[in-house]
C-alpha cells in the first residue's frame, strides 16, 4: 500500500509562497530609463547651450559638455552602487549625516567660496560643491528616519518638533544665502510629515509657520524684494534683462522650434544659458512641441515615483521617495515658473538638464535611492 504524502502546513505554503516572490526580484528598469534619456537629454542641451560661450572663454566650444559629462558618469555609477544597497543601510547614518552637513553649511557662512554675488560653495583644492545640494539628500534621509521612528505619535506637537527640528535648522542655513533651495528643503520636511501625520490641523499651522519664516527672509535682504519688482515689470528694471531674453527666446521658437543648436539668443543675449535658463533654449530649438514633451518626461519620471512610494515595502521606503517627488517636482516647477515669469526670478536649475556638477551628482543619488526602494517590491510569480 503505498504511503500517503503529509499535507503541507500553512506555514510551510506561506514559506514557499515568499520564497517564489524573493525569487523575483524586481528591478525597475523603466524609472532607469526615463532618469537616464534625461541625463543623456542634458548632455546634448548642455553642449548645445554652451558652445559659443565654451569656445568665447575656454577656446572649447565642449568645454563644459565634458566637465558635466565627468559628473554624470561618477553620478550614474553612484547610482547604480546606492540601488543594490538596502535603503535601511542609511538609517544608521542619518543622524551622523544631519549632523556633519549642518557643520558644512555654518562653513559656507564663514568661509564659502562666493560665484555671481552669492556664497553657495565650499572649495579643496580643485574641488568645489555645494553643501545645500548634499543637504537635500540628507535632509530626506533623517526626516523620514525620525518620521517613522516616531510615527505612531507624530500627531503630538513636541514629537513633531523633535522630528523637524535639526532639519528646519538647516533649511535656515541655508536660506540665508539661497531662499530657493531652502524653500525646495522646507517643502521636502513638510512633505514627508504630512504622508505621515493624520493630523491636517498641524500642516495649516506649520504652513503658516514656514511662510512667515521665508517672508522673514525676504525682508532681511533688500535684493530679494526688488526681485519682486523685477518680476512685476521686468521692462523697467536692468535686471530685467535676462527674463526679457528668456521670454524672447520662448515665443520665437514658435511651436516645433527653430532646431537643434539654432538657437539666437544663447548667443550672449541670455546669460549663461546652459544654467537656469536652459528651458527658454529649450524652447526656441525645439519650439512648444518639445517643451512639452520634456515636460511630459518629467510627469512621467514623477508618476514611476508615486507608484514606487505606494507600493513601498515600509513606511521608511515610501517617504524616502516622497522627499525625492517633493524634491524633483518642486524645482522643475519652480525653474519653469522663474523662466516663464510665473515667478520671481531665482536661482534654481532644471534637474538632470541644467549644467552643474554638484547638483546632477546628487540628483543621480537620489535616483539610486528610489531604484533600491523598488527593488524590495515584492511582486509574486506568475504561473
Amino acid at each position: 500500500m503505498a504511503k500517503r504524502r503529509p499535507r503541507k502546513t500553512v506555514r510551510q505554503r506561506k514559506q514557499k509562497k515568499d520564497s517564489a516572490v524573493a525569487k523575483n526580484s524586481y528591478y525597475d528598469y523603466a524609472l532607469l530609463f526615463i532618469v537616464l534619456f534625461l541625463v543623456a537629454f542634458g548632455l546634448i542641451m548642455v553642449y548645445s547651450t554652451s558652445s559659443y560661450t565654451g569656445e568665447l572663454n575656454e577656446g572649447d566650444p565642449a568645454f563644459y559638455l565634458k566637465r558635466q559629462a565627468i559628473f554624470v558618469a561618477g553620478g550614474i555609477i553612484a547610482m547604480l552602487v546606492i540601488a543594490r544597497i538596502d535603503y535601511h543601510f542609511w538609517k544608521i547614518f542619518s543622524k551622523a549625516m544631519m549632523f556633519i552637513i549642518l557643520v558644512l553649511l555654518v562653513i559656507v557662512l564663514i568661509i564659502g567660496t562666493a560665484s555671481h554675488g552669492a556664497t553657495r560653495w565650499i572649495k579643496i583644492g580643485p574641488v568645489q560643491f555645494q553643501p545645500s545640494e548634499v543637504a537635500k539628500i540628507v535632509i530626506i534621509l533623517y526626516t523620514a528616519h525620525m518620521a517613522t521612528s516616531w510615527s505612531a505619535r507624530i500627531g503630538d506637537w513636541k514629537v513633531l518638533a523633535r522630528i523637524a527640528m535639526w532639519p528646519l535648522v538647516a533649511v535656515g542655513l541655508i536660506a540665508k544665502e539661497n531662499l530657493s533651495t531652502g524653500i525646495i528643503c522646507a517643502a521636502i520636511i513638510f512633505m514627508i510629515i504630512f504622508v505621515t501625520s493624520p493630523k491636517v490641523k498641524q500642516f495649516i499651522i506649520l504652513a503658516i509657520a514656514v511662510a512667515g519664516f521665508m517672508g522673514i527672509f525676504l525682508l532681511l535682504a533688500s535684493y530679494r524684494l526688488e526681485r519682486l519688482k523685477v518680476w512685476r515689470h521686468p521692462e523697467q528694471y536692468e535686471k530685467g534683462y535676462q527674463t526679457l531674453q528668456a521670454l524672447y527666446a520662448i515665443g520665437s521658437g514658435g511651436i516645433f522650434g527653430k532646431g537643434l543648436g539654432q538657437s539666437i539668443q544663447k548667443l550672449g543675449f541670455i546669460p549663461e544659458s546652459h544654467n537656469d535658463m536652459i528651458f527658454s533654449v529649450i524652447c526656441e530649438e525645439l519650439g512648444l512641441f518639445g517643451a512639452a514633451c520634456v515636460i511630459a518626461i518629467f510627469l512621467l519620471l514623477i508618476w514611476r515615483c508615486v507608484m514606487i512610494a505606494i507600493s513601498a515595502p515600509d513606511l521608511y521606503g515610501a517617504l524616502i521617495v516622497v522627499g525625492v517627488i517633493t524634491h524633483i517636482a518642486v524645482q522643475v516647477s519652480v525653474n519653469i515658473a522663474v523662466v516663464t515669469n510665473t515667478f520671481p526670478p531665482t536661482g534654481v536649475p532644471l534637474p538632470f538638464i541644467s549644467y552643474g556638477g554638484t547638483a546632477i551628482f546628487f540628483l543621480l543619488v537620489e535616483m539610486g535611492l528610489v531604484l533600491s526602494v523598488a527593488s524590495k517590491l515584492r511582486v509574486p510569480k506568475e504561473y
